[in-house]
């Protein structure tokens, strides 16, 4: 017993120390990939034996248009520049909404959301939610409120293959992310919940009632303002 109580101290200081590190690292270094994207192309290429290279510029904080920043905000997480990674109001609602049958609702926050694309496995488990609150707590010691968008916005999916709102904007606007007007950055933000079936090509009435939601909701936190409350 002694030996395998020596094992396990010694596997989670080592996993502390090396998440700790990957963490800090991440925070000035750029991630060259995700834990999702590398399972979304593990899974094409297991389908059909083929390789799809996905191609991904990254976008400073700076880079990136003000209206998308908002957007998503507006969209996916209003408290985002509050709070420490978690939501505990929404949180609270999605359980009431289980215990009454109610159709789950979302309920992850900005950096949640970041550490599932940039960390974790697919399958749910409460291993993994345990992991994530771990590395959601972590990410918010170490990262500023700018980092924790800049790199949500560069390694989020917006459709099939298409991750990064700099790859994005090129794909469905054929411009820098920076040059993304107000309706332009809503419509990008109104996709993230389903990046697989909306589609900003062909964008169906249900979507473009949720852009003109989101466009709205924009309006109702401030616009712009909002960001310097990061």
């Amino acid at each position: 017993m002694k030996k395998l109580f020596r094992v396990i101290k010694i596997f989670v200081l080592t996993f502390f120390l090396i998440t700790n590190l990957v963490v800090l690292v991440f925070k000035f270094v750029n991630p060259p990939t995700t834990a999702f994207i590398q399972s979304s192309l593990s899974e094409l290429v297991l389908s059909d034996f083929s390789f799809f290279p996905i191609e991904r510029n990254w976008f400073s904080y700076d880079e990136i248009a003000d209206d998308i920043k908002v957007a998503v905000i507006a969209s996916e997480d209003q408290k985002f520049s509050s709070h420490f990674g978690f939501d505990l109001e929404q949180i609270e609602k999605a359980y009431k909404d289980i215990q009454r049958g109610r159709r789950f609702r979302g309920a992850s926050t900005i950096t949640q959301q970041t550490v599932k694309n940039l960390f974790l496995w697919k399958k749910q488990s409460f291993i993994r939610k345990g992991v994530e609150v771990y590395f959601t707590l972590l990410i918010e010691l170490y990262w500023s409120k700018e980092r924790i968008l800049e790199v949500y916005l560069n390694i989020a999916q917006f459709g099939e293959n298409i991750y990064g709102v700099g790859t994005a904007s090129k794909v469905y606007y054929k411009k820098d992310p920076a040059k993304l007007k107000r309706g332009e950055a809503a419509m990008l933000a109104a996709v993230l919940p389903n990046p697989i079936r909306y589609r900003a090509f062909r964008p169906s009435s249900f979507l473009l009632g949720r852009r003109d939601r989101i466009l709205r909701q924009m309006n109702l936190i401030g616009g712009k303002s909002y960001l310097k409350e990061l």
